[in-house]
């Protein structure tokens, strides 16, 4: 039937991509002072740069989120639903997420590479949460399984690019904390057939968390990094899902034993 099958509005989305692409596309043209903000907390010293970029990447991700509610809205059976929030957090993660390679990378054919790439990542992202709002659409599946794919890919990706660039551990564990539990977040409510359940992700994101802090100093090159990473976030979901669904045993523990397996002789074998 025609009502399973919307798409959001063109016109919407060219000016929702437009003012997205249009941010990253003038931050490395434009340079102005930065302003380091120092905060003694006990036993060590917090400094946090703020630059142009800085804004550009909290900019970007909020007016995905705004944008995708905006999209979101003009939805069939948005009534029915009665709420967007939850299809904000993949959009907005998403344009932050593309805006932290974009800010290291000098212009060049890798920064336009990852410009266009970006840039349809995150139509999909959005065409897929739109979709996404109506569990009757004959293409709702194929919308869920790629917003949790990218949810993950998205972390990957972030996890690699904060590893290169050499932060500090306050910086790396901030940023992919913020990552860790959006995802998962959002993940689980699709897995569980659209039930929150806050529990998760908040134990999920403690225990990367003390993963990162231990794989920090092992001389791990950025891609093992967020192999091993990713590898534990997914299994750790996974394992949240079976729990929630009452699975127990093999049931329970052989996804996850799969995808940490996989994880780490992908991290074996990769050198860069």
């Amino acid at each position: 039937m025609d009502e399973h099958r919307h798409l959001p509005d063109i016109n919407r989305l060219s000016v929702l991509s437009a003012v997205i692409l249009l941010a990253y596309a003038v931050t490395p043209f434009i340079q102005l002072p930065s302003r380091l903000i120092q905060l003694q907390l006990p036993g060590f010293l917090l400094n946090i740069n703020l630059n142009f970029a800085t804004f550009t990447s909290l900019l970007a991700a909020a007016l995905s989120g705004v944008g995708a509610d905006w999209l979101i809205r003009g939805h069939p059976r948005y009534q029915e639903k009665g709420t967007s929030t939850r299809h904000w957090l993949l959009p907005a993660l998403t344009a932050w997420v593309i805006s932290v390679p974009l800010n290291r990378l000098e212009v060049s054919l890798s920064w336009w590479g990852i410009f266009l790439f970006g840039g349809l990542l995150l139509l999909a992202v959005v065409v897929s949460e739109y979709i996404a709002l109506d569990p009757g659409d004959i293409r709702y599946a194929p919308a869920v399984v790629v917003l949790n794919a990218v949810a993950f890919a998205l972390f990957l990706v972030l996890a690699v690019a904060l590893r290169a660039a050499g932060l500090r551990l306050y910086s790396i564990l901030s940023a992919l904390s913020v990552a860790v539990f959006l995802a998962s977040l959002r993940t689980l409510y699709l897995r569980l057939g659209g039930r929150w359940v806050w529990k998760w992700p908040l134990v999920i994101t403690i225990v990367i968390g003390q993963i990162v802090m231990g794989l920090h100093y092992w001389p791990l090159t950025p891609l093992q990094f967020g192999l091993i990473l990713v590898g534990a976030t997914y299994a750790l979901v996974s394992t949240a899902v079976g729990l929630e669904e009452g699975r127990s045993g093999r049931a329970l523990l052989i996804e996850p034993l799969i995808m940490i397996l996989l994880s780490w002789i992908m991290a074996i074998l990769v050198r860069g």
